[in-house]
């Protein structure tokens, strides 16, 4: 499993790597946080995530469709 954490708001992305196939939903969605791999599975930036994108951060791990991205704190 992959974790990027945000040192100011502790908050930060989870991907199972187990359960990604490579949708491409998250970099899509969200390239600020996201990127792909050369065969097109998701890797987490090492980017923030601020207190007030919590909401939108979470809408991207919705829309995973196999849920393999979680939003953690701490």
């Amino acid at each position: 499993m992959s974790e990027s954490t945000d040192q100011k708001t502790g908050l930060r992305f989870a991907i199972d790597t187990d359960l990604c196939v490579g949708h491409g939903r998250c970099y899509t969605l969200a390239s600020q946080w996201f990127d792909c791999d050369d065969v097109g599975y998701a890797e987490i930036k090492d980017a923030e995530i601020g207190d007030d994108e919590q909401a939108h951060a979470e809408d991207v791990a919705a829309a995973c469709p196999e849920g393999a991205i979680s939003v953690l704190r701490g």
